[in-house]
């Protein structure tokens, strides 16, 4: 690609900058500042480089919620839209969110497979799909870097279980690799041109992805030209040596790591070349250039884009990726005056992301209980828990509303040192993000003060969660005073993010306020992997009969037109850290909807969940909504698809299966440190199809509230057009797909996969063209023997869907 004048400007200043810089100076730079960023360096006009979680929102370097960030939906959902563009406006909101605190580089997006249902965080991953996971990857990426922010494509690659994560040696053979798993950041790159990528834990074929030198500098920086800045995931990079050679760029979280003064004495030792760590440099200090902390060098983006409304955005996908995979007999939408029973205690305490670092904290989040309260005139609506997804406690104030706390931090002689507020009962501060004045040199203690008013009546139980001496109070007393030792054999991070203790149940009245205060006292023993303080004060409301919940339910239901039933995971079964043992819903959920439904067939089933989960019930509801981790204006977006004011758009990113027995590819554990992916190129619908299983609903699936003629499909080789009506009574959104699937194949390939995709829309009666390309590569494989890409000629069926079980039109081509 040709440079522009402003990026021959930019590599000018660059090379001066780098000419100017000393060896221990340059290694300081690669080994990063702190846990979020990189030193400035004021003698060639570098300032100080930061960088933020961030997939579904821009939390910034503090783990605090006095800097809200606005929330959107979970990486699936937004993969569940199928619409890039739709994907480049949710990275520009988040590049405005990064400028507005400061932040550079958002650590996002994350394009590894679903391999497995079994992945513990597939909610941050797009799909099982490596052409629709590109497609809105380089959306995605297309839009932040549109801000003028960076990315980092993550995690480079095959880190797509959370079993061993850091440990684990993934063994793919080539095709798979370059086929599957290699295939969305090779498209980004090419599409988006990414300013960073992020190595991850895992090993590929024997050797650590931060070290890997022929899938980085050969593949990655040779063959695509990627020419940004590599970031090892947190605590990944472990050998100086084999980190420079294999192309890692920075070391984070600094300022130790294996680069910094060990990169130096290797460099003078003779060990390491130091025009590596010249290239490394180059790297950091051209992604500085980008985004703007280089003096003197233009940034990409002078002007950005025009603001967006956060909330609005958020709500419009969140309803663009709902998934309607059910809806007989006209459930929806709700006729006007209907009356709902709403039921499960997720409608009320909605869970809007995931676990683990994609934590954000929005100034609000609207819940299924609140957007239907707001959208339906009064009286229409009732509302019973019916079941608890979660009999665990959580961090006060994460589900339990009513509590707010503060976190009071003291040294050794007990003096103030400082204090902050708190998001909720979860204390979990990483690096420097320490309140004003406070130190780990100096911390000896944190208090986490406040009040809590209750909103039912009864015995509340409260607990700790974490590592060391604890003191509870609750009320005035003191009901807790002792020490959380950590078991033989315990992993540290288990420890610290792993089951709460309840440690007393106090009596208490719903409306009075109480005062809650839990004293922890350090114990260095007890040190976290990272200079950091993680601990959490948990909670869980009265316990009530099931039995009763769900029969105070069921005659909700049994009194309404229509009984809505929302049903979810929790932090425990859907997180960063651990991959899941089932796919089954928590607690009494599945008898909830069973009692519901015998008692109401007009019963609609709201599933947040990340990823799939069984639905033993599906066929027994009148309608089912797939609305995963869906952001803070969740419940708004509900109300809208459940009334009819707008339609369900989504279609289903990944294939959602009946039963776990029935997955084809369930393995995520490694036998002797080690991954066979032995299902080569098959997986998702791939490895469906060669299983002749069928699943609960298809890769692709998705209705809407209108219907579609399709009319004609014709194909060349570059593209296929395709003619379809909207056949309803209101205008409509229609994702059409297009497959290939070879007729009497001479290699061993899938039966179809997904080439291309559009989105139409029309009014009723309206004729509307789709035109598809289909790029070359949908016609390719590698080849292991010539370590190429080959074209296989021959006849393909094109296939023009709703889905990929609903072919409406085929066409014969002959490559």
């Amino acid at each position: 690609m040709a440079e522009t004048s402003a990026e021959t400007v930019r590599n000018t200043v660059v090379e001066a900058a780098l000419g100017k810089l000393d060896l221990d100076t340059k290694t300081r730079l690669l080994a990063g500042q702190d846990m979020w960023s990189l030193p400035g360096l004021p003698e060639i006009g570098l300032k100080s480089l930061v960088m933020s979680d961030g997939p579904i929102g821009v939390r910034g370097v503090r783990w605090t919620a006095d800097d809200p960030s606005v929330a959107i939906p979970s990486p699936t959902a937004l993969a569940a839209t199928w619409d890039p563009e739709l994907a480049r406006r949710a990275g520009r909101l988040l590049a405005q969110e990064a400028r507005r605190k400061g932040v550079h580089v958002v650590l996002a997006p994350t394009v590894n497979l679903h391999r497995t249902p079994l992945g513990g965080r597939h909610f941050e991953a797009y799909s099982e799909d490596p052409y629709l996971t590109g497609a809105i990857g380089t959306g995605y990426v297309q839009g932040v870097q549109d801000g003028g922010v960076g990315t980092t494509v993550k995690h480079f690659v095959a880190n797509d279980a959370e079993t061993d994560r850091f440990t684990v040696d993934n063994r793919i053979a080539p095709r798979p690799l370059r086929e599957l798993y290699l295939a969305p950041f090779e498209a980004i790159v090419k599409n988006a041109r990414p300013w960073g990528i992020m190595t991850a834990y895992n090993e590929v074929n024997g050797v650590t992805m931060t070290e890997h030198h022929e899938l980085v500098n050969e593949v990655l920086r040779g063959e695509w030209g990627f020419d940004g800045c590599n970031v090892s995931d947190w605590v990944a990079a472990r050998s100086t040596t084999g980190d420079i050679r294999g192309g890692l760029d920075v070391a984070m979280p600094g300022p130790e790591t294996v680069y910094g003064p060990a990169l130096a004495a290797a460099v003078r030792s003779g060990e390491v070349e130091e025009s590596l760590v010249d290239a490394a440099v180059r790297n950091v200090l051209r992604l500085a250039a980008r985004v703007g902390v280089l003096e003197g060098a233009p940034p990409a983006v002078t002007e950005p884009p025009a603001a967006l409304d956060g909330d609005a955005l958020a709500r419009e996908i969140a309803r663009r990726g709902f998934v309607l995979v059910r809806n007989e007999n006209g459930a929806l939408p709700l006729a006007a005056g209907t009356t709902v029973a709403l039921s499960g205690a997720a409608a009320r305490d909605a869970r809007i992301l995931g676990g683990g670092s994609a934590q954000v904290f929005p100034d609000h989040l609207v819940s299924p209980l609140d957007g239907l309260t707001a959208a339906l005139p009064g009286g229409a609506l009732t509302f019973t828990v019916g079941a608890d997804p979660s009999e665990e406690l959580t961090p006060a104030g994460s589900v339990s509303a009513g509590f707010t706390l503060r976190a009071r931090c003291r040294d050794a002689e007990g003096r103030l040192l400082g204090e902050g507020s708190l998001p909720n009962g979860q204390v979990q501060w990483i690096g420097d993000d320490l309140p004003e004045g406070v130190t780990h040199e100096t911390l000896a203690s944190i208090e986490v003060v406040g009040t809590f008013t209750p909103r039912e009546s009864g015995e509340h139980a409260f607990g700790t969660r974490g590592l060391g001496a604890f003191t509870l109070t609750v009320a005035g007393t003191t009901v807790f005073e002792g020490v959380q030792a950590m078991s033989a054999g315990t992993d540290p991070f288990e420890a610290f993010f792993g089951s709460p203790v309840e440690r007393a149940k106090v009596a208490l009245t719903a409306g009075e306020t109480v005062e809650v205060s839990l004293l922890h006292t350090l114990d260095r023993e007890f040190a976290a992997p990272l200079p950091a303080v993680m601990f959490s004060f948990v909670h869980l409301g009265p316990r009530r009969d099931p039995d009763e919940l769900i029969t105070e339910a069921v005659e909700a239901a049994r009194a309404a037109d229509t009984a809505v039933v929302v049903v979810a995971t929790t932090e425990r079964v859907e997180s960063e850290g651990f991959d899941r043992t089932d796919l089954a819903l928590p607690g009494r959920q599945d008898d909830l909807v069973r009692a519901v439904a015998a008692a109401n067939p007009n019963t609609v089933v709201v599933v947040n969940a990340g990823s799939p989960v069984e639905l033993p019930w599906r066929e027994d509801v009148a309608a089912v909504l797939l609305s995963w981790f869906p952001g803070q204006e969740g419940g708004a977006a509900l109300a809208d698809v459940l009334t009819g004011a707008e339609e369900p758009g989504g279609r289903l990113p990944t294939t959602w299966p009946a039963a776990l027995a029935d997955v084809p590819v369930t393995e995520v554990t490694p036998t002797d440190g080690k991954l066979h992916y032995t299902e080569g190129v098959f997986i998702g619908y791939r490895a469906w199809d060669r299983a002749a299983a069928v699943p609960a609903y298809p890769f692709g699936h998705g209705l809407g509230y209108t219907t579609w003629s399709y009319d004609s499909l014709v194909a060349d080789p570059d593209t296929a057009t395709v003619r379809l009506t909207n056949t309803g009574d209101r205008p409509g959104r229609e994702t059409v797909q297009i497959y290939l699937a070879p007729v009497d194949d001479t290699v061993e390939r899938p039966a179809r996969w997904l080439a291309g995709f559009v989105n139409v829309e029309a009014a009723p009666g309206e004729t509307v063209e789709a035109v598809v390309a289909l790029p070359r590569r949908a016609f390719e494989i590698w080849d292991e023997e010539k370590h190429d890409w080959t074209l296989v000629g021959g006849a393909y069926e094109v296939v023009g869907a709703h889905s990929l079980a609903d072919a409406r039109l085929t066409a014969t081509l002959e490559i």
